[in-house]
């Protein structure tokens, strides 16, 4: 996608035109995973189908997927890291929401 078309998919406020996207970007871990319901791995595919900018960023995440699998593909994160991930994540999300809607 090119700068340009990546612009023409968010509105002169900034925002994406598609509504929904915090959530969908929150969200894409949990699809590139395969660990979301069916129900919602339609609704996030459609998402994407949709809105540009989210697409370019489920890319993004999906080839540092990629990435970090090969290269630290034998060794085994500790237990409770994905979990702590998911809280921290979650919670930048909902601050930066909070942030956007003040």
């Amino acid at each position: 996608m090119t700068d340009g078309e990546l612009k023409n998919s968010v509105d002169k406020g900034g925002n994406c035109e598609v509504s929904g996207c915090a959530e969908v970007i929150a969200e894409v871990w949990t699809l590139l995973d395969g660990e979301c319901s069916a129900e919602s791995s339609a609704r996030l595919r459609h998402h994407l189908e949709e809105c540009p900018g989210c697409l370019q960023h489920y890319g993004i995440e999906e080839q540092i997927k990629t990435l970090v699998a090969r290269k630290c593909g034998g060794e085994k994160a500790p237990d409770g890291l994905r979990e702590r991930l998911k809280l921290k994540i979650t919670q930048t999300t909902f601050i930066e929401q909070r942030a956007e809607n003040s």
